[in-house]
């Protein structure tokens, strides 16, 4: 039986970095096997079908981004339900009115956070919490203009971080639920 998965890719297409044609990635990816393989806008979100097990998956994946477009980079695979569990668990319901003001960055490792350290970056109505391998940084003043994200690197550590704003996340579930 086919599983639905979803790929989240870190660094590509930000910023002039990680060129990734979408096209050519679902192509690849569906010559690869993967069935109902679709994206979300340019930035590494791919939602595909596999009856493969999430390690096989996640492997398969970062291989065709090395082996056919050259790039190393973070593959965070995540279940349906896993999705929907970090959009159900959101601490910051209040941040439904404007969805791009919380980010929520999904974690693979060990996780640790300073909470102390980064607190006392927060300003302006800024929050964070954790819960399990999901974080959540509101920042209702714009991601761009906070403290804690420009400097979460070094409050937050864990094997591998990809970020994603509530609005991107309930765009991906919609087409899930396609």
């Amino acid at each position: 039986m086919a599983h639905t998965w979803i790929a989240l890719l870190r660094g590509v297409n930000v910023g002039g970095t990680g060129k990734l044609p979408m096209a050519d990635f679902r192509a690849a990816l569906s010559a690869a096997g993967f069935g109902n393989v679709r994206s979300y806008i340019q930035s590494g979100n791919i939602i595909l079908e596999s009856e493969r097990d999430r390690e096989k998956v996640e492997s398969r994946i970062k291989d065709i981004l090395q082996d056919e477009f050259g790039l190393d980079r973070p593959v965070l695979l995540r279940s349906v339900t896993q999705l929907r569990t970090a959009l159900a668990d959101n601490p910051f319901p209040r941040a439904e009115a404007d969805p791009k003001t919380l980010h929520i960055m999904f974690l693979t490792g060990d996780v640790s956070l300073d909470e102390e350290g980064l607190r006392a970056l927060c300003d302006k109505g800024e929050e964070f919490s954790l819960h399990g391998d999901v974080f959540y940084l509101y920042t209702p003043n714009g991601y761009g203009r906070s403290k804690p994200a420009e400097k979460l690197d070094r409050f937050l550590k864990a094997g591998a971080v990809t970020a994603r704003n509530l609005n991107s996340c309930m765009k991906i579930l919609a087409l899930v639920d396609k």
